[in-house]
């Protein structure tokens, strides 16, 4: 698949402000996000508003990053990886109507420098993944992982520290 190379300063396509050099490869949606200089992102990859992807970071194929997960530079995201900004999700209210964006709330989630995220990793929001930490393959995120420790499982434990 031939990617879109960005070769030039600060540019914004269709609302996404794109850094220095960026490879965003075939059949990616992203908008109203940022993604920093030197960073990939591989195919059939969403990207939603408000998320922002630091320097030099790989983003596999077929990953999930919704509004408001910040990625930090130097990180690496798998295959699959799923990011969730809601931790009630619904489709209706109470009264039967369909929730609009006023009846949620969204929540942040961040990425700390230089950590990993395994392929078909679940990352429940309102956390934060520590620098240089490493969720393994298949993990469900569902607190706070500290700097360099290695965590697996559903739900992730700590299995080493680095």
């Amino acid at each position: 698949m031939e990617a879109l190379t960005i070769n030039n300063e600060k540019q914004s396509l269709n609302n996404v402000k794109l850094g220095k050099d960026v490879r965003v490869f075939n059949f990616v949606n992203a908008y109203g996000c940022s993604i920093d200089d030197n960073s990939k992102v591989g195919a059939f990859v969403e990207i939603q508003k408000g998320a922002s992807i630091g320097k030099n970071c790989k983003i596999s194929s077929h990953t999930f990053i919704c509004e408001g997960v910040h990625i930090e530079d130097n990180c690496f995201i798998g295959h699959g990886v799923m990011f969730t900004n809601d931790l009630f999700p619904r489709a209706t209210n109470p009264d039967g109507s369909q929730q609009t964006d006023a009846d949620w709330k969204m929540i942040e989630t961040y990425v700390k420098k230089g950590a990993s995220i395994g392929s078909n990793a679940t990352i429940l929001c309102g956390i934060t993944i520590g620098e240089n930490a490493l969720i393994g393959a298949g993990a469900v995120v569902t607190k706070d992982v500290p700097a360099n420790v290695v965590v697996a499982g559903n739900p992730a434990r700590i299995i080493k520290k680095l």
